[in-house]
């Protein structure tokens, strides 16, 4: 190995608790921010289906009774 390869190596080794310490740190940010970004978008998609299902009518749907009116009626 070269000399500088040596150097890099031994700078890599005396700083490789803090390099994993920073590496765990930035892993947690990604999961931490990625599992908010999915809520929001659960929370959101939930909220637009619950939005819609409530402004949605139905068809209007009309019957007419006199047929059934006139025979009790006559009853």
């Amino acid at each position: 190995m070269s000399q500088e390869k040596v150097n890099q190596y031994k700078e890599a080794k005396k700083n490789r608790k803090e390099i994993e310490k920073k590496a765990k740190q930035k892993a947690l940010y990604v999961k931490v921010i990625g599992g908010i970004v999915a809520a929001i978008l659960v929370v959101w998609l939930g909220y637009s289906a619950v939005v819609t299902i409530q402004n949605a009518e139905g068809p209007t749907v009309s019957v007419d009774t006199t047929a059934i009116s006139d025979y009790v009626n006559d009853l």
